[in-house]
């Protein structure tokens, strides 16, 4: 029987194509360095799955994968796999915990929900250090009606005017459990937002949206009615890339316990 691993992974979305192997040898994924680097570690041909799929640019803190392999591992004799696959990867990916799955886990179907998060840098002058972490708006923002039109998103609702094109899927509806915006310091705001899953830059619509609302002095209620027409010419422009985060996801409380930590 082949073992199945589980592992959590960081990385600087900066310079990948994103998450998701392409066909042109020149776009390079996150999906495709990890996979080298975990043939190079089990000396055989690998097949990673993913919680799901980020953008170019797009960074996580806590993306899921597992893989299975033909190699038996004793969690007893301590072998510490993550500095194994580090030694293969460039400093911007980073695979933080790895665990012995059981054979029911699945990265991508066996998630719940997912939380992300978006910074935004808001002061008159942009940063040269942060550029690639946060995106930037120069112009004072009003958090209160941020708050107030994000409090529309909440629940059970048909999210296609926040898809944008990309792979299809059969159903839009998504639940939101959590969509709250803070100031994390006082010229950076951070959204943070928990569902049951999301479409093809959701949150970035989402954020790109609510940024719009604002700036043009709409009621917070335009949200409502934007989510109603189900059209995605009726939401604002996606937020940028850099500003996003996956932050966590989510799995039913067995199959955590019946992973065995590495």
């Amino acid at each position: 029987m082949l073992t199945k691993v589980k592992f959590t992974v960081a990385y600087d979305g900066t310079g990948f194509c994103g998450w998701q192997k392409q066909k042109q040898e020149d776009q390079i994924s996150v999906a495709h360095v990890i996979e080298k680097a975990l043939e190079k570690v089990f000396a055989e041909k690998i097949t990673l799955f993913a919680s799901g799929r980020t953008d170019a640019g797009v960074h996580a803190l806590n993306q899921v994968c597992h893989f299975s392999t033909h190699r038996k591992i004793d969690p007893a004799k301590k072998w510490d796999l993550c500095w194994a696959l580090n030694s293969q990867l460039p400093a911007s990916i980073v695979v933080k915990k790895a665990w012995i799955a059981p054979q029911e886990f699945h990265a991508t179907l066996s998630a719940t929900h997912k939380t992300y998060r978006y910074l935004l840098l808001n002061r008159p002058r942009p940063s040269a250090h942060l550029s690639r972490y946060m995106a930037w708006e120069r112009r004072p923002i009003d958090i209160h009606h941020l708050i107030s039109s994000s409090e529309f998103l909440l629940g059970n609702h048909d999210f296609k005017s926040f898809q944008s094109v990309g792979t299809p899927v059969q159903d839009t509806v998504r639940e939101i459990y959590q969509a709250d915006w803070e100031w994390r310091r006082p010229d950076v705001l951070q959204f943070t937002v928990t569902g049951s899953g999301f479409l093809k830059q959701m949150v970035r619509n989402i954020v790109g949206t609510s940024l719009m609302l604002e700036r043009k002095h709409l009621e917070p209620l335009e949200m409502e009615r934007i989510l109603s027409l189900k059209d995605r010419r009726q939401a604002g422009p996606p937020a940028p890339a850099e500003g996003l985060y996956l932050m966590k996801v989510y799995y039913p409380q067995d199959l955590d316990n019946g992973c065995i930590e590495l």
